[in-house]
Protein backbone atom coordinates (compact mmCIF):
# COMPACT_ATOMS: atom_id res chain seq x y z
CA UNK A 1 0.00 0.00 0.00
CA UNK A 2 2.85 2.29 0.73
CA UNK A 3 4.01 1.83 -2.86
CA UNK A 4 0.63 3.10 -4.18
CA UNK A 5 0.89 6.30 -2.15
CA UNK A 6 4.36 6.98 -3.47
CA UNK A 7 3.21 6.47 -7.07
CA UNK A 8 0.24 8.77 -6.52
CA UNK A 9 2.46 11.42 -4.96
CA UNK A 10 4.91 11.22 -7.86
CA UNK A 11 2.08 11.39 -10.37
CA UNK A 12 0.49 14.38 -8.63
CA UNK A 13 3.79 16.24 -8.40
CA UNK A 14 4.55 15.65 -12.09
CA UNK A 15 1.08 16.98 -13.03
CA UNK A 16 1.65 20.06 -10.90
CA UNK A 17 5.06 20.65 -12.45
CA UNK A 18 3.68 20.42 -15.97
CA UNK A 19 0.74 22.67 -15.08
CA UNK A 20 3.10 25.23 -13.54
CA UNK A 21 5.34 25.61 -16.56
CA UNK A 22 6.80 29.05 -17.36
CA UNK A 23 4.49 31.86 -18.48
CA UNK A 24 3.30 31.07 -22.04
CA UNK A 25 3.25 34.76 -22.87
CA UNK A 26 0.44 37.26 -23.17
CA UNK A 27 -3.02 35.81 -23.48
CA UNK A 28 -5.34 37.80 -25.70
CA UNK A 29 -9.04 38.16 -25.16
CA UNK A 30 -11.34 35.87 -27.15
CA UNK A 31 -12.96 37.50 -30.17
CA UNK A 32 -15.96 36.37 -32.24
CA UNK A 33 -13.65 35.90 -35.23
CA UNK A 34 -11.92 33.09 -33.30
CA UNK A 35 -15.08 30.98 -33.56
CA UNK A 36 -16.28 28.92 -36.50
CA UNK A 37 -13.32 29.63 -38.73
CA UNK A 38 -13.25 27.69 -41.97
CA UNK A 39 -10.50 25.16 -42.20
CA UNK A 40 -7.40 26.93 -43.46
CA UNK A 41 -6.41 25.13 -46.59
CA UNK A 42 -5.26 26.44 -49.96
CA UNK A 43 -8.16 28.16 -51.69
CA UNK A 44 -10.39 28.25 -48.59
CA UNK A 45 -9.83 31.95 -48.04
CA UNK A 46 -10.42 32.73 -51.72
CA UNK A 47 -13.72 30.87 -51.58
CA UNK A 48 -14.75 32.88 -48.51
CA UNK A 49 -13.90 36.14 -50.25
CA UNK A 50 -15.87 35.05 -53.31
CA UNK A 51 -18.88 34.14 -51.14
CA UNK A 52 -18.74 37.52 -49.39
CA UNK A 53 -18.44 39.29 -52.76
CA UNK A 54 -21.39 37.36 -54.19
CA UNK A 55 -23.39 38.08 -51.05
CA UNK A 56 -22.61 41.81 -51.28
CA UNK A 57 -23.60 41.79 -54.97
CA UNK A 58 -26.87 40.05 -54.10
CA UNK A 59 -27.51 42.60 -51.34
CA UNK A 60 -26.84 45.48 -53.72
CA UNK A 61 -29.13 43.98 -56.37
CA UNK A 62 -31.87 43.60 -53.76
CA UNK A 63 -31.41 47.22 -52.65
CA UNK A 64 -31.52 48.41 -56.27
CA UNK A 65 -34.72 46.42 -56.87
CA UNK A 66 -36.26 47.84 -53.70
CA UNK A 67 -35.22 51.40 -54.60
CA UNK A 68 -36.70 50.99 -58.08
CA UNK A 69 -40.03 49.68 -56.77
CA UNK A 70 -40.25 52.30 -54.00
CA UNK A 71 -38.92 55.40 -55.77
CA UNK A 72 -39.01 54.91 -59.53
CA UNK A 73 -41.79 52.52 -60.56
CA UNK A 74 -44.55 54.88 -59.42
CA UNK A 75 -43.77 57.09 -62.41
CA UNK A 76 -41.45 55.12 -64.69
CA UNK A 77 -43.33 51.83 -64.27
CA UNK A 78 -41.99 48.36 -63.54
CA UNK A 79 -40.01 48.23 -66.79
CA UNK A 80 -39.00 51.90 -67.02
CA UNK A 81 -41.36 52.75 -69.90
CA UNK A 82 -42.94 55.73 -68.12
CA UNK A 83 -46.14 53.76 -67.62
CA UNK A 84 -46.34 53.82 -63.82
CA UNK A 85 -49.57 54.91 -62.08
CA UNK A 86 -48.36 58.52 -61.96
CA UNK A 87 -46.28 58.37 -65.14
CA UNK A 88 -48.64 60.28 -67.44
CA UNK A 89 -49.39 62.97 -64.88
CA UNK A 90 -45.69 63.49 -64.13
CA UNK A 91 -44.70 63.17 -67.81
CA UNK A 92 -42.17 60.49 -66.89
CA UNK A 93 -39.92 59.63 -69.82
CA UNK A 94 -39.64 56.13 -71.25
CA UNK A 95 -36.20 55.09 -69.99
CA UNK A 96 -36.04 52.24 -72.50
CA UNK A 97 -35.80 54.58 -75.52
CA UNK A 98 -32.39 54.22 -77.14
CA UNK A 99 -32.51 57.80 -78.47
CA UNK A 100 -32.88 59.19 -74.95
CA UNK A 101 -30.18 56.98 -73.46
CA UNK A 102 -27.71 57.87 -76.23
CA UNK A 103 -27.97 61.54 -75.23
CA UNK A 104 -27.23 60.85 -71.56
CA UNK A 105 -24.02 59.75 -69.88
CA UNK A 106 -24.06 57.53 -66.81
CA UNK A 107 -23.12 60.61 -64.77
CA UNK A 108 -26.10 62.51 -66.22
CA UNK A 109 -28.46 59.72 -65.16
CA UNK A 110 -26.85 59.42 -61.71
CA UNK A 111 -27.03 63.19 -61.17
CA UNK A 112 -30.70 63.23 -62.16
CA UNK A 113 -31.37 60.50 -59.60
CA UNK A 114 -29.42 62.37 -56.92
CA UNK A 115 -30.71 65.89 -57.63
CA UNK A 116 -34.05 65.33 -59.33
CA UNK A 117 -35.25 67.04 -62.50
CA UNK A 118 -38.49 68.79 -63.46
CA UNK A 119 -41.19 67.01 -61.44
CA UNK A 120 -38.87 64.18 -60.38
CA UNK A 121 -37.77 64.53 -56.74
CA UNK A 122 -34.16 64.17 -55.63
CA UNK A 123 -33.04 60.81 -54.25
CA UNK A 124 -29.59 61.95 -53.08
CA UNK A 125 -29.89 60.01 -49.85
CA UNK A 126 -29.59 56.71 -51.72
CA UNK A 127 -26.16 55.08 -51.33
CA UNK A 128 -23.81 55.49 -54.29
CA UNK A 129 -23.83 51.74 -55.01
CA UNK A 130 -27.63 51.81 -55.29
CA UNK A 131 -27.55 54.82 -57.62
CA UNK A 132 -24.90 53.06 -59.72
CA UNK A 133 -27.12 49.97 -59.78
CA UNK A 134 -30.11 52.05 -60.88
CA UNK A 135 -28.03 53.54 -63.71
CA UNK A 136 -26.99 50.03 -64.79
CA UNK A 137 -30.59 48.88 -64.61
CA UNK A 138 -31.71 51.75 -66.86
CA UNK A 139 -28.80 51.14 -69.26
CA UNK A 140 -29.62 47.44 -69.51
CA UNK A 141 -32.81 48.26 -71.36
CA UNK A 142 -35.30 48.62 -68.60
CA UNK A 143 -36.01 47.89 -65.04
CA UNK A 144 -36.29 44.13 -65.33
Amino acid sequence: MHHRHVVRALLLSSILLVGCSPDPGPVREWQPTDHDQAEQRPGAQGAQVQQRTESAEDDTKSLVDLAWRKNCATCHGPSGRGDGPQGAMMKAPDLTQAELLQKLSDDDIANTIRQGKNKMPAFGTLPDRVITGLVQRIRSGGAN
